[in-house]
């Protein structure tokens, strides 16, 4: 009894409890929508919804030059020292303000070529890009204010900004799917983040006063110049990825049919679902304790806290869902969607190799190892294409997740080498 009570009483368990609230309702949320779009959109809608979401993905780190993990480190580093603070938060904030207007600039009067890029010859959806251009600011701002507070350790009230985005996520994706139909399921998911940034700077307020915070005359070009390394490995990860999602699934549009196309962006949905308890604790607990951390055996001591209490709870889920499979895809969408169900293995399979991964991969950006990361990263993502290009020949739409499971196994086993001393 007394074991379990130290386990109730750390902040790990706290912390783990409120992010699985959070992560539960986002779950829920996501059934609903789901549900919705299944409905409304069918497969070849769940496409279309899945090549903007991997464009905001992308879009949303270039708009924040890629600081975002930077930011964590940099805050968490210099919590106690309030000048340094004040230059680090004034030297981002200018800039990211100065980008996001760049941007939105340019993507309002490109909107045109970028709605053929991604949804192909449908004209009908100009206007989303044209919503998106005007809401781009606020989507920086959010990340940013965000990476502050967790840096600075506020990791409950990080959680309760998701969860209140969350809920607007929903309101705003029902409303829009029953009015509007497909372009109504576009609009909401570039809407919702830009409602979410006046709950987030309303709580963020309360922990700094940014209008007294920030100082023009504080702006340091050496700090853009610290925080360089991150958004090299951000163009890399988070810019780059999902543009080779989009290229895949526009592969996959080309020659197995839009369908099949759809029927991988559900996998790939369900899947996120279950990633979001395991991505959130890693960014919000693990990344600021790594990043304060200096040798092997403390970095050892947090990998292995993440493989004893996280990744168990995390097969044990995964196990559950595979069995439940059919009565997953019939809850979450439609009877259209249980060809679905031939990809739970592969796919489930090469989440669990993606979460052993994720830990040791947080240690490239705690201690600032860009180049290590750009080439184990451009590899990983180098084998998922074309492994995916290949494997669907043989396999079908199968091959797509076939292949996402090799491209896991293989960049756990290269960080399993890289990290030995750390993890051994």
């Amino acid at each position: 009894m007394n074991f379990y009570k130290k386990i109730i009483q750390t902040s790990l368990f706290k912390i783990t409890s409120l992010n699985s609230f959070s992560v539960v309702l986002k779950i829920g949320i996501g059934l609903i929508t789901s549900k919705i779009l299944a409905i409304f959109v069918g497969p070849s809608g769940m496409a279309l919804v899945g090549n903007l979401r991997n464009f905001l993905t992308s879009l949303e780190n270039i708009s924040t030059l890629g600081f975002q993990n930077g930011i964590v480190k940099y805050t968490a580093e210099n919590e106690k020292n309030k000048n340094e603070l004040q230059k680090i938060v004034s030297t981002v904030l200018i800039s990211l303000v100065f980008l996001t207007l760049f941007l939105s600039g340019i993507l309002f009067f490109t909107a045109s070529f970028w709605n053929e890029r991604i949804f192909g010859n449908n004209t009908e959806y100009l206007l989303v890009f044209k919503v998106l251009a005007l809401v781009l600011p606020t989507y920086g701002l959010s990340i940013f204010l965000i990476a502050v507070i967790n840096g600075l350790g506020k990791f409950q009230k990080v959680i309760w900004i998701n969860i209140i985005g969350n809920i607007i996520g929903l309101l705003i994706s029902i409303f829009f799917i029953l009015q509007f139909k497909t372009i109504g399921a576009l609009l909401a998911i570039v809407i919702a983040p830009a409602l979410l940034f006046v709950i987030t700077l309303y709580l963020v307020q309360k922990e700094i006063q940014f209008l007294q915070f920030v100082k023009f005359n504080l702006f340091d070009f050496k700090i853009l110049k610290n925080l360089s390394s991150y958004s090299l490995m951000a163009l890399v990860s988070s810019v780059l990825g999902p543009f080779i999602f989009l290229a895949i699934r526009n592969h996959i549009i080309q020659y197995l049919g839009i369908e099949q196309a759809g029927y991988w962006e559900t996998i790939t949905r369900i899947s996120s679902y279950y990633l979001m308890f395991v991505s959130t604790i890693l960014s919000v607990y693990f990344l600021p304790r790594l990043s304060k951390f200096q040798n092997n055996l403390e970095t050892k001591n947090v990998f292995w806290q993440f493989y004893k209490y996280i990744l168990p709870v995390f097969i044990l889920g995964l196990t559950i869902i595979y069995f439940g499979r059919f009565l997953i895809v019939e809850m979450l969408f439609t009877k259209e969607f249980l060809p679905v169900t031939d990809l739970f293995f592969w796919q489930l399979l090469g989440d669990i190799f993606k979460v052993c991964a994720l830990i040791l991969g947080l240690q490239f950006f705690a201690k600032k190892m860009t180049s290590a990361f750009i080439i184990t990263e451009l590899f990983s993502l180098s084998v998922l294409y074309f492994s995916s290009l290949y494997f669907t020949k043989l396999f079908q739409i199968e091959g797509v997740v076939i292949a996402y499971a090799f491209q896991n196994f293989i960049y756990l086993v290269v960080l399993s080498l890289y990290f030995r001393k750390s993890l051994f």
